[in-house]
C-alpha cells in the first residue's frame, strides 16, 4: 500500500536519523526572508523520467523576482555542467515556490525540460548568482557566485569532485535512501530548512512539487514494532505508531495464519486504542497470543469480521474475504515452511537483512513510523530480549533493541580502539583477483607506506604489521577517504586503525574509510618485497597490490604518451617490437602478444591524478627538464613503491628515485651514407598555419575541425620546430604528410605549404627551396605536400593525384589522395616519380572493415586496396608515359607485414618475383627492428621508402632519423593544459616535432664506376 506520514512523522524520522549520528537539528522558524534556496529535487522517477523536476523555495514570502539567478546541472562524469536555465523574468508562486522540470510533472512547472534530462547519477544542481552563457555545456564545477547546491546520486558512490558545492562537512545525499529512489525525491525536512548548501536536512519522501515537503493528509497509523517469539517463554507485544496522542479505536490488528495446516485464519485479534506523547501505542500480549511460525499481521480499519475467520477459503495463499474497509499496512514473518503463506505486502524472511538465516521472531521500523513498504524499512530484534529490563540479551550490529511503548532503539557497537580485534588485510585481500568481502564492514590495522591524501587520489596506502607469510595474498591495501569524512591526516610510518565498507574500486580492492585512530607513530616500514617480470599471470601483480616493492631488474622505457598528462611511463623487459612488424596478421598469436606484453610491464606513475603535473618527474626522482630528460629505450633499475591499479594497469607509485641509465642518446644527425640527391619523408604532425581557434571552419568544404597550433605561440613553436628538422636533415625532394588542406574560401592555396618554404628559404638562402602547387586535395582537412630544391631536382610536367575518380578501390573518403611528382635528376637527365601517400589510419573503424583482432587493427582492407590501386596507377603508361624510376614513400599506416605492404611489393602484377616487385628500403636496409614510431608500448615504423626494381640500383643509403619516436610529448610544441612550468619545456630544435620519425633516402643516378661503389654496401642480388 502507499501512504505519506504526516509533519510530525517525518519531524520525528528527522531527529532518530541525526540523532544517531550524534547531531541533533536545530529548530528553523523559517522566519520570512528574501532568500532563495534548492528545496526540492526529484531525479529519478518511474518509467522513462517524465516526472523529474527541481523545486525552488523563498521561504514563504511569495511573488519574489528570479531576476539575475541562473539554475545550472553539474554531472558527475568529469564533474561539468550539462544544462543551465537563466531564471531572468520569473517569479516564484504566492506560496513561494518555483518549479523547473518535465512535461509530466503536477503542477505544470515555469520552465520545461525535456524528458529524463535530469541525471541520476553522481550529478548535481546549482543556483548561481548570473547567466546561462556563463555556464555553457562542459564548464567545470565552480563556487564563484554560487548561492545554493545539492549534491546527489541514486546508490552511487561520493563524488570529491561536486562535494566542492556543499559547506565543509556536509554530505553527497543518496536519493535511493528511502529505498526506492524512483518513487521518492529529496527534499529539506522541515521545508526549506538546512541552510543554503547544506543537506543535513535532505530526507527521501514521496514527492511534493510546489507543495510543503514531508507532508500528508493522511493520518493512517503502522505497525511499527511487533515481537511473537524469544528466547524463554515469548515476550510478546505489537506497538502501533501514529498521531500523537489520537484515538485510532477504529483500527485493530489482525493475526493471520500462514502455516500450511490452517492459511488464511484469524488467530487473533488486537484492538487499537489511544497513542501517547510519542505517537506510541502498546497492545502487550501474553505468551501464546502470537503464532512462532508463519504469521501476518494486518493493520486494518473498520474490521467486521470476528476471531477464527477463513479468508482465505480456498488455501491458494489469497484472502477472498476481506472484512474491513481499508487494509493501511502489513508486516508478515515467513520462517520457510513448505505450503506456508504470508499476506499483505512486506515480508521477513530467513536472512531478509543479512543478519541471520533464522526468520526474526520481532523486528521494529527504523525510524519510527518509516514506512516505503520494504523490508528495509525492519531491523530484526535481539532474539534474547535486549531491552527487555531483566534481560542483557546477545544484541550484534543489525539488530534493534526490544522497545515496547518506547521509541525504537538499532543497536551502535562501542567505540574501537587501537588493538582490538580486526580483519587482517592478507583476509581482505584474499587470493584472487577481487576481494571476497566487497561491501561489507570490516576494521584493520597496518602502517602507511603510502600517503597520497592530499592528491586527488584522496587516500593512503597502509601495510599489515608482519604479514601473513602467504606470498599468495596482498598485505597491502588503499584507504579511500571520502569527501568530507573526518579521517586522520595521516604520515608515512604511522601505525593506524581503519574501519569501512570493502570494495572493488575499477579492479582495485580498497576499504571506503568511515573512522580511523592514529596507533602509534614513526612504525618502522617493512622491507620492499621484490618483483621480477615478467610475472606468470595477473596474480603475480594482484598479490603485491598495496604494498611496498621493489624491481632490481633493468627495464626499458618504453611508453611515454601518458608522461605528459598523467606522469606515468611505461616499463618492460625488452623493448617490444609491433606484432605486426615482425609476423603476418593472426589471432591467436597477436592474442598471445597481448598477454605476454602484459606481463612484462608495469606503469611507473606519479603518485597524482591531476592532470599536467608541475612539476613532471623523471624516472630518478628528480625534477623532469631540458637538463635532466630521458628517451624511449633508456633504462631504469631498482624501481621501488606501492603496488598499485587504476585504469586498468598494474603500475607502481614511487616512494624513491629509480636507478636511470641513458642507453639511446639523441642523434645530433641522420645517420647516412650521402648520395647526389636526398629524398625525405616526414610527417609534420598537423602543420596547420590556420590557428585552431574551436570553430570548424577548416578542409575544402569549410565544415571541418582544424588542427594543430590553438594559438599564435604555439604555431611558432611548431614552425620553428619543423625547420629545425628539415635544415638538419637538408634534403632535396621532401614529401610531407599532415600539412593543412586549403580550406574553404582562404586568400590563397597551399599556404601552409608555402610558410613552411619560406621558413626554409629564410634560413637556406632565397629561393632555395620551392614546392608543387596542388590547391586543395581529397576532402580531408589534411593533405600530402611536396617541397623541393629547384636547383637540384627539376619538376617534369604537372602533379597527379590518386583519388577514386581512377579506381573505386582507393576510397579517397578514407585514405588521403596519392601526391606524385616526376623529377629529373639535372646530373644525369633520369626521370623519377616520387609519390607521397597517407592511407587510412587504425585509429576508427571503417564499415564493414573492422578490426579483425590479429593486429592490423581497423579498416586492413580498406589500405589493402587502397595499395594495389596506388601500384596500378603508377605503372599506368597513360599517367606516367617513360618513367621507370618509381619511389613511394609517406605514412602508409601499416606495418610491414601486413597486407597492404605485401601488396606494393609484389607490384601491378601481383605476382612475387618480377620486374615490377618494390623493394622495402627500411627493411632490406635497416633489418626486422627499425623503428620510427612508437604505439602503446611497441615500435615498428609507419612511413616507408620502397622503390620499384628499376630504381633500386640508384638508392645509396635510407636512415630513420631518430629525434621524435623515442622523445616525450611533453616537450613538444603544444601548451594545451600545461603549466608554465611545462611549457618551458621547450627549444627550438628538431626533438619531439612530430610523433614520426623522418626517413631520408639518399639516391644516386651517376652510371658507371661510381655505382659499384655504392650496391654492394646495401644490397645483395
Amino acid at each position: 500500500m502507499k501512504r505519506k506520514p504526516r509533519m510530525l512523522n517525518l519531524i520525528l524520522v528527522f531527529v532518530f536519523l541525526f540523532g544517531t549520528l550524534g547531531v541533533l537539528p536545530i529548530p528553523n522558524t523559517l522566519a520570512q526572508t528574501t532568500t532563495v534556496l534548492i528545496n526540492e529535487v526529484d531525479a529519478d522517477t518511474l518509467g522513462t523520467d517524465v516526472a523529474e523536476f527541481v523545486e525552488l523555495y523563498d521561504g514563504g514570502v511569495g511573488n519574489t523576482a528570479l531576476d539575475g539567478l541562473v539554475l545550472v546541472f553539474f554531472n558527475g562524469n568529469g564533474d561539468i555542467s550539462y544544462a543551465a536555465y537563466d531564471l531572468d523574468g520569473f517569479s516564484t508562486d504566492e506560496n513561494g515556490y518555483f518549479l523547473v522540470g518535465n512535461i509530466g510533472v503536477i503542477p505544470e512547472p515555469s520552465i520545461i525540460i525535456s524528458t529524463s534530462s535530469l541525471q541520476n547519477g553522481q550529478d548535481a544542481v546549482a543556483l548561481y548568482a548570473g547567466d546561462a552563457v556563463d555556464f555553457t555545456s562542459g564548464t567545470p564545477v565552480t563556487t564563484t557566485n554560487l548561492i545554493d547546491a545539492l549534491v546527489y546520486d541514486t546508490n552511487d558512490d561520493d563524488d570529491p569532485g561536486l562535494l566542492v558545492l556543499l559547506n565543509a562537512g556536509q554530505l553527497q545525499v543518496n536519493e535511493g535512501g528511502g529505498g526506492d529512489s524512483t518513487l521518492h525525491s529529496n527534499q529539506r525536512c522541515p521545508n526549506g530548512s538546512g541552510g543554503l548548501r547544506n543537506t543535513d536536512t535532505y530526507i527521501q519522501f514521496v514527492p511534493t512539487p510546489g507543495n510543503e515537503n514531508c507532508v500528508s493528509n493522511i493520518s493512517d497509523p503502522v505497525v511499527n514494532e511487533f515481537s511473537a517469539s524469544t528466547d524463554g517463554d515469548d515476550v510478546e507485544y505489537v506497538e502501533i505508531f501514529g498521531d500523537p496522542e489520537t484515538d485510532y479505536s477504529a483500527y485493530t490488528v489482525l493475526e493471520i495464519e500462514g502455516d500450511s495446516t490452517a492459511p488464511g485464519v484469524i488467530d487473533e485479534v488486537i484492538e487499537v486504542g489511544t497513542t501517547d506523547v510519542n505517537g506510541l501505542y502498546l497492545a502487550s500480549l501474553i505468551n501464546g497470543n502470537l503464532e512462532n511460525g508463519s504469521i501476518s499481521l494486518l493493520l486494518v480499519k473498520d474490521f467486521t469480521g470476528a476471531f477464527s475467520d477463513d479468508l482465505d477459503t480456498n488455501d491458494d495463499g489469497v484472502l477472498d474475504v476481506e472484512p474491513w474497509a481499508e487494509l493501511v499496512d502489513s508486516v508478515a514473518v515467513n520462517d520457510g515452511g513448505i505450503g506456508d503463506y504470508t499476506y499483505g505486502t512486506t515480508e521477513l524472511y530467513g536472512n531478509y537483512d543479512g543478519v541471520s538465516t533464522l526468520p526474526p521472531g520481532g523486528a521494529s521500523r527504523f525510524p519510527d513510523g518509516f514506512d516505503t513498504d520494504a523490508v528495509t524499512d525492519w531491523i530484526r530484534n535481539d532474539f534474547d530480549l535486549a531491552g527487555i529490563p531483566g534481560f542483557a540479551g546477545t544484541i550484534t550490529e543489525g539488530e534493534a533493541y526490544n522497545t515496547p511503548g518506547d521509541p525504537n532503539e538499532i543497536y551502535t557497537p562501542p567505540a574501537e580502539v587501537c588493538g582490538d580485534p580486526y580483519t587482517p588485510i592478507y583476509t581482505i585481500q584474499g587470493s584472487g583477483l577481487e576481494t571476497t568481502l566487497s561491501g561489507e564492514a570490516h576494521s584493520t590495522e597496518g602502517v602507511v607506506v603510502g600517503d597520497y591524501q592530499d592528491t586527488t587520489r584522496y587516500g593512503f596506502f597502509i601495510q599489515d604489521l608482519s604479514g601473513d607469510s602467504d606470498a599468495s595474498t596482498s598485505d597491502g591495501i588503499f584507504i579511500y577517504e571520502p569527501y568530507g569524512s573526518d579521517i586522520i591526516d595521516v604520515n608515512v610510518g604511522d601505525h593506524v586503525r581503519i574501519s569501512g565498507t570493502v570494495s572493488e574500486y575499477s579492479g582495485m580492492t580498497q576499504i571506503s574509510a568511515s573512522q580511523s585512530w592514529l596507533c602509534a607513530t614513526g612504525v618502522t616500514l617493512p622491507e620492499p618485497s621484490e618483483l621480477s617480470l615478467p610475472v606468470a599471470d595477473a596474480l603475480g601483480f594482484e598479490k603485491l597490490e598495496g604494498m611496498l616493492v621493489t624491481i632490481p631488474q633493468n627495464l626499458v622505457i618504453a611508453e611515454y604518451f601518458n608522461f605528459d598528462r598523467y606522469g606515468e611511463i611505461v616499463l618492460s623487459t625488452e623493448r617490444y617490437m609491433t606484432f605486426t612488424a615482425l609476423h603476418e596478421p593472426d589471432f591467436d598469436a597477436y592474442q598471445a602478444s597481448i598477454e605476454e606484453y602484459f606481463l612484462n610491464k608495469i606503469t611507473l606513475d606519479d603518485g597524482l591524478t591531476v592532470q599536467n603535473p608541475d612539476p613532471a618527474i623523471h624516472p630518478n626522482g628528480q625534477e623532469f627538464t631540458l637538463d635532466n630528460l630521458f628517451r624511449g629505450g633508456d633504462l631504469v633499475a631498482n624501481v621501488t613503491g606501492v603496488m598499485d591499479y587504476a585504469f586498468s594497469l598494474y603500475r607502481i607509485q614511487p616512494t624513491q628515485g629509480a636507478d636511470y641509465t641513458p642507453m639511446n642518446d639523441r642523434p645530433l644527425a641522420p645517420d647516412l651514407v650521402e648520395g647526389d640527391l636526398k629524398v625525405a619523408s616526414f610527417n609534420v604532425l598537423n602543420y596547420f598555419t590556420t590557428i585552431d581557434t574551436g570553430d570548424w571552419i577548416c578542409g575544402p568544404s569549410g565544415d571541418m575541425e582544424c588542427r594543430g597550433a590553438d594559438t599564435a605561440d604555439e604555431l611558432t613553436r611548431q614552425r620553428d620546430k619543423i625547420l629545425a628538422a628539415m635544415v638538419e636533415i637538408d634534403a632535396d625532394v621532401f614529401g610531407l604528410m599532415e600539412i593543412e588542406n586549403d580550406r574553404l574560401g582562404a586568400s590563397t592555396s597551399d599556404y601552409a605549404v608555402a610558410d613552411l618554404v619560406a621558413g626554409l628559404n629564410d634560413i637556406a638562402g632565397a629561393g632555395v627551396y620551392d614546392y608543387i602547387p596542388t590547391g586543395a586535395i581529397g576532402t580531408d582537412a589534411i593533405k600530402q605536400a611536396i617541397i623541393y630544391k629547384p636547383a637540384n631536382v627539376t619538376p617534369i610536367g604537372t602533379f597527379k593525384a590518386l583519388t577514386s575518380a581512377y579506381d573505386t578501390g582507393f576510397d579517397d573518403t578514407k585514405n588521403r589522395p596519392t601526391l606524385a611528382q616526376v623529377f629529373e635528376d639535372p646530373l644525369t637527365g633520369e626521370d623519377f616519380i616520387v609519390a607521397v601517400n597517407h592511407l587510412k589510419s587504425k585509429g576508427s573503424a571503417c564499415v564493414g572493415d573492422p578490426d579483425l583482432g590479429d593486429g592490423a587493427g581497423n579498416c586492413n582492407l580498406t589500405r589493402l586496396a587502397a595499395a594495389e590501386v596506388m601500384v596500378d596507377w603508377l605503372a599506368d603508361p597513360a599517367i606516367f608515359p617513360d618513367v621507370d624510376n618509381v619511389l613511394i614513400i609517406g605514412d602508409l599506416n601499416s606495418y610491414d607485414k601486413e597486407d597492404p605492404i605485401d601488396a606494393i611489393k609484389l607490384g601491378s602484377d601481383d605476382l612475387v618475383g618480377t620486374g615490377d616487385d618494390y623493394v622495402d628500403l627500411i627493411h632490406q636496409v635497416l633489418g626486422e627492428e627499425a623503428y620510427g614510431y612508437v604505439f602503446d608500448g611497441h615500435i615498428g615504423y609507419l612511413d616507408y621508402a620502397l622503390t620499384n626494381k628499376k630504381m633500386q640500383s640508384a638508392v645509396v643509403d635510407v636512415a630513420i632519423w631518430h629525434i621524435n619516436a623515442d622523445e616525450p610529448d611533453l616537450i613538444d610544441y603544444d601548451m594545451t593544459f600545461k603549466q608554465d612550468a611545462q611549457d618551458a619545456l621547450y627549444a627550438p630544435d628538431a626533438y619531439r616535432s612530430s610523433d614520426h620519425d623522418p626517413v631520408i633516402v639518399s639516391l644516386s643516378f651517376v652510371e658507371g664506376p661510381t655505382f659499384d661503389l655504392y650496391l654492394p654496401i646495401i644490397f645483395s642480388p
